[in-house]
Formats: C-alpha cells, sequence, structure tokens
C-alpha cells in the first residue's frame, strides 16, 4: 500500500524532514535523532489514516474521532476491524455512521447499570 501519490502526505513528510535538518544544521542539543523506525512507524500510520479516510464516510469518521477521545483502546479496536473487513473484501460500500454504530454496539463493553435504593 504506498500513497506516495497523495500531495498532502507527500507535503507532511517534506515538511517533516526540513524541521529535522532544520535541527541538525542548527546544532540543537539532544535533537531527536529521525530513525528508519520512526520513519516506518510515520508511513504505516499513514497508509491507516488513509485506509480509513476510504473506507469511513465523513460522519463515521468523525464519531470514531470523538470516540478516540474518550475510549482510545476501543477506537483502536474499531479500526483494526474496519480495516480488516476492507482487506477481506468483505465491504460493499463505505461504512456510514449507522453501521459504525452497529459495529460499536458489539465491541464496546457492556454498561453496568447502577441503581441507588434510597431507604
Amino acid at each position: 500500500m504506498a500513497y506516495d501519490g497523495d500531495p498532502e502526505l507527500v507535503e507532511l513528510r517534506k515538511r517533516r524532514l526540513r524541521e529535522i535538518e532544520a535541527m541538525q544544521s542548527s546544532g540543537v542539543v539532544n535533537a531527536p535523532a529521525y530513525s528508519a523506525q520512526q520513519a516506518e512507524a510515520e508511513r504505516r500510520e499513514a497508509e491507516r489514516a488513509e485506509a480509513l479516510r476510504r473506507i469511513l464516510t465523513p460522519e463515521a469518521r468523525e464519531r470514531l474521532g470523538r470516540i478516540r477521545l474518550a475510549k482510545p483502546d476501543v477506537a483502536t479496536a474499531v479500526e483494526q476491524q474496519v480495516i480488516a473487513l476492507a482487506q477481506s473484501g468483505r465491504l460493499q460500500r463505505a461504512i456510514d455512521d449507522t453501521t459504525l454504530r452497529a459495529i460499536l454496539e458489539r465491541i464496546m463493553p457492556e454498561r453496568r447499570e447502577i441503581k441507588i435504593t434510597r431507604r
């Protein structure tokens, strides 16, 4: 999955490389080294974001973003499941908000109901 043709991704990579070169040339002490592992991690994250952009409708992406703020582990699980569905070819169309809510209901743990009885 190479997304080198995506202009936004290419621009982000160029900007990050310029920042790193500027830090190294200015002699910033303790400047973080931009390793191959970091580059690979950024590439995988960009591919993941691109895949989700293609798989989810804007409303579903917005809902997933709100869930990520509250429960990052649930959002990651949903992303993994959605990407797995797409890779296996079981998606015929983009996942909309209603479908995402159904997936969330299956993944999210049961809510505990708390009853308070007064005496």
